[in-house]
């Protein structure tokens, strides 16, 4: 087992029983044997399955070998397609009994909304989860993808233990608010993204990559410039005897000493790529030429980061 396992986490959004339960059974485990403890999961994922398959693959481990971080909140339609977000106050009780009843838990270890409503006041939402740590149900609040005096406010009602975010190479704002507000609060920074959600891999530049067509880095008129991007970036891992994906987590784990990455996969293999990686060592330099190889302004097209929230209708920043 690797001295710094625990800074990875294993994200469970994309299990599903119409597509990979045994599978993604098999890498849960495999998680867990490597030493990883942190399994990061939500209503969202797969309308419940994901929280039904991980229940399913922790039901025989101890209790105190695993943390569970849970995300609720959002909405859904019958084809699984996001359409908004229910951060009431009133409903965040019946959030937390439905994933606990779909993980088979009595009490799961961090809470978190999805996102934020910009018309619900974050106190009142802290309030009721303050609630429900009181009562045993949680034993932590977390947040995620929140601004930085929205996590002060939050804070001052409550600790937060966690703080969830996208981070990437090309999504690096958080360098300059959320890290170090996260630092002088004590709260943890936990990301995801690590591959922008898959721009930043090989499958791009096969073409298999186009799980962000929505969000715009995948539209066609953005498509060749990006691709000739990450072509430059994959000259500087294959001087590194890595894949694109191992050299976007070591960026990320060697310029962040005290975050940890999430890894979005249902497979081993990938599983044990990242793992691979971690004690390699990136100088500065290093570092540098990624960060100027692939700079946010080299990228066309936005992230998750364009999302907003208001009265439970999702928009769109221009």
């Amino acid at each position: 087992m690797k001295n710094n396992i625990k800074r990875l986490g294993l994200g469970c959004g994309g299990m599903s029983y119409r597509k990979n339960p045994q599978q993604s059974v098999k890498t849960i485990h495999k998680a867990l044997d490597e030493g990883i403890c942190l399994f990061n999961t939500g209503d969202l994922y797969g309308t419940g399955e994901s929280e039904m398959i991980v229940g399913e693959a922790l039901k025989n481990v101890p209790r105190d070998k695993y943390f569970i971080s849970v995300k609720y909140g959002m909405l859904l339609d019958p084809k699984g397609v996001m359409y908004g977000l229910d951060c009431n106050p009133f409903n965040i009780k019946a959030h937390l009994a439905y994933s606990m009843k779909r993980l088979g838990l009595d009490y799961i270890d961090l809470f978190q909304p999805a996102r934020i409503d910009e018309t619900v006041p974050i106190e009142e939402t802290i309030g009721v989860l303050s609630e429900l740590v009181e009562q045993g149900y949680i034993g932590n609040i977390g947040l995620s993808m929140v601004d930085e005096e929205t996590l002060r406010r939050a804070d001052k009602v409550h600790h937060i233990h966690t703080v969830e975010m996208e981070y990437s190479v090309i999504d690096r704002d958080i360098e300059n608010n959320i890290i170090p507000t996260a630092k002088e609060l004590g709260i943890n920074v936990v990301t995801f993204g690590l591959l922008s959600h898959r721009l930043i891999s090989e499958e791009v530049i096969s073409g298999k990559g186009k799980t962000m067509l929505k969000f715009g880095r995948f539209s066609p008129e953005n498509l060749e410039n990006n691709i000739n991007v990450i072509k430059e970036l994959k000259e500087i891992a294959d001087k590194k005897n890595m894949t694109i994906s191992q050299l976007a987590f070591a960026w990320a784990l060697n310029k962040n000493s005290d975050i940890q990455c999430l890894i979005g996969t249902t497979n081993t293999e990938n599983l044990q790529k990242i793992i691979d990686i971690l004690d390699t060592k990136l100088t500065q330099e290093d570092i540098t030429e990624i960060e100027n190889t692939i700079s946010a302004d080299k990228i066309l097209g936005r992230g998750m980061d364009g999302v907003r929230f208001r009265n439970g209708v999702m928009m769109f920043n221009n």
